[in-house]
C-alpha cells in the first residue's frame, strides 16, 4: 500500500510561481512512475506531467507551453511540480498519481493505480 500526499497549493497571482510536492508514504517513491493531473470545476481530470522512476524521462501536456517542470528526489520520497508564469486557466485541484509499472508515455487516468487527495491552486488576476 502506498499513500500519496500533495502539498504546496494555495493562492498565487497570475504570472507568479508555485511548487507542489507529492510525498509517498508506506513505501519509497523509488520504483514508481509518478504523474500530476488537474481538475477544474466542470471539466474532466486532465494529465499535466509525468516522470519515470529513475527521473530520466518526462512527459508534459502540450497546453503547458513550457511553464511547468516535474522532478523527483527519491531519497526524500517526493516528486515536485514547479509551476511558473501561472495563468488563470491553471486554477484547479492538482492530484498526484502513481503506478507500479507501465511506461510514463501512457498518460491516461486509468493507467495510474494510486491517487492523492489533491491540493487546490487558486490564481488571482
Amino acid at each position: 500500500q502506498v499513500q500519496l500526499v500533495e502539498s504546496g497549493g494555495g493562492l498565487v497571482q497570475a504570472g507568479g510561481s508555485l511548487r507542489l510536492s507529492c510525498e509517498a508514504r508506506g513505501r519509497p517513491v523509488t520504483g514508481l512512475t509518478v504523474g500530476w493531473f488537474r481538475q477544474a470545476p466542470g471539466k474532466e481530470r486532465e494529465f499535466v506531467a509525468g516522470i519515470n522512476w529513475s527521473g530520466d524521462s518526462t512527459v508534459y501536456s502540450d497546453s503547458l507551453e513550457g511553464r511547468f517542470t516535474i522532478s523527483r528526489d527519491n531519497p526524500k520520497d517526493t516528486v515536485y511540480l514547479e509551476m511558473n508564469r501561472v495563468k488563470p486557466e491553471d486554477m484547479a485541484v492538482y492530484y498526484c498519481a502513481a503506478k507500479d509499472y507501465g511506461s510514463v508515455r501512457y498518460t491516461s487516468r486509468s493507467s495510474y493505480h494510486y491517487w492523492g487527495q489533491g491540493t487546490q491552486v487558486t490564481v488571482s488576476s
